[in-house]
Order: structure tokens, then sequence, then C-alpha cells
């Protein structure tokens, strides 16, 4: 069985101890997770990204500006650098991108203003995949409504994963008519997560993706301490048997989904 984790963040100081990144990427093919992909958000990190990718088979890369990491953009023509990222090898999506109403604002403005700035960026990084016809990664938090209204205007212009989903079937029904792809952390195996649980369900097979969120939110048995690529697996299994189907019949669901969507070669 093989697995794709569609989100992590190989690039975070919670893996840079010498070694570290070598030892999760092994253990995650150890349980069959044979490709990763590395999600950037902002410009350094985004080229941190690209090299790991460029250093280890089975790793891709996306690169974007984060909606919480918008203030650290402050040079003119950042949108020219991230189009220049775009065409490093390896690099498959532009993410993640969005909107986020939960954090406060990291630069001090108005929260008016720092939505707007957001709101700027969101929409400038979409036109840029709409330009280069590359895939794209959304973050919400708390802003489901204002992120919805912002797809509404790209509806048929742009693919998207909206990646760690923890909505309701009502909530994803909309997203997955205009054509998106869903993708569930460890949040789905958490016993409390009913929606999550019930969207997961929900999600028809060709629009089902699994990923880490690594270091973050790791999946029971596991749950509060740091995430790896590797604990895709207990993810994977746990969605199988929501859905009543076997371990296998999954990994053969996301994986070609995520081979469609980031454009993996098989």
């Amino acid at each position: 069985m093989q697995l794709v984790d569609t989100h992590a963040h190989l690039a975070s100081h919670a893996f840079e101890a010498e070694g570290e990144l070598d030892a999760i990427i092994a253990r995650a093919a150890e349980v069959g997770v044979s490709r990763i992909v590395t999600i950037g958000s902002e410009l350094a990190d985004s080229r941190r990204n690209i090299e790991i990718a460029a250093a280890h088979e089975g790793v891709y890369a996306t690169v974007g500006v984060h909606p919480t990491s918008v203030h650290e953009v402050t040079q003119e023509g950042w949108i020219d650098d991230l189009r220049g990222l775009t065409g490093q090898p390896k690099v498959q999506a532009i993410g993640e991108i969005g909107l986020d109403f939960y954090h406060p604002p990291q630069d001090g403005s108005p929260e008016t203003e720092w939505r707007a700035r957001q709101d700027r960026f969101f929409r400038a990084q979409l036109d840029l995949a709409v330009e280069l016809d590359l895939p794209v990664v959304i973050h919400q938090r708390e802003s489901f409504e204002a992120v919805a209204a912002v797809m509404a205007d790209y509806t048929g212009k742009v693919e998207a994963v909206f990646h760690c989903f923890n909505g309701t079937p009502e909530v994803a029904r909309p997203l997955l008519d205009q054509g998106h792809y869903l993708s569930f952390t460890g949040i789905v195996t958490f016993k409390n997560a009913r929606d999550v649980q019930d969207s997961a369900r929900f999600v028809p097979d060709d629009r089902l993706m699994v990923e880490t969120d690594s270091p973050y939110l790791a999946p029971v048995p596991y749950r509060g301490k740091r995430c790896e690529p590797a604990y895709t697996r207990q993810t994977a299994d746990h969605i199988a048997q929501l859905r009543g189907i076997s371990a296998e019949t999954l990994s053969e669901i996301t994986t070609a989904n995520a081979e469609r969507f980031f454009r993996l070669p098989r």
C-alpha cells in the first residue's frame, strides 16, 4: 500500500536537527508513505522546501505566502519572485494561501486592514495560479465564508484542495460542486471530531486526500506529540474504517487523487 502525505511542513524548525529530515522521510517510506508534498508558507520557506524536494526522492514542493505571513513580505515585486519559484523543479502547486481570521494581526494593524491585506495576497496568488495553470492549496481558519466568496470568483479557472478540512458535509458540498478537493488530517481520528468524520464519509472517492500537516495535528495514538509524515497511515486507516472500505482501497483512492491534483509522476 502506498500513500501520499499531501501536506507537510518539512522546512519547519521542528525538523531541523542534523539528520532528522532523512530519518523522518525514511520512517514514512517504511510504512508506505512513499511521497510527501512539503508546503510553502512564505518566500524564504518556499525556497527551503524547493531545496528539500531537490535533495530527496519522492518529495515535492509548493510555494506560496500563507495569510498569517503576509506582513513579512515588504518588497515590491514579491509576486514576480513567487512566479520565479514556480519554475523550479518539483514545484507542483501554489500554497498554502487563503484567509485566516483566527490569529490577530501579526503587524499590529487594525483588523480590517489586516484582513484586506490577506485578501489582496490571496487574490494575487490565485491570479498567478490561473496564469500558470497550477493548482492551489487553500488555508482557511474561521474564514470559510470569506474564502468561499473569493473562490466563487475563480470557479472553473483554478483547482483547489482545502487542506485540513474540518467542516460539516453542508460546508463541504459547495466546494465539491465547484470541483475542489478536501484533505483530512489526524483531527479525523479524534473522538469528538464528529463533523470532520461525517465529512470524511461524505466526500466522493475522486475528491478525497489525506495529509499530516506535520509537525502539527498528530493523529491518535500520537495526539499531542510532534507529527510526521509516517502518521499519514493512521489517518488513512481511520478514514477507511469510517467509509467501510479496506485500507488498501483507501490508499489507492487517495494516491490516485494526489497524483492527479499535484500532477505527480505515477
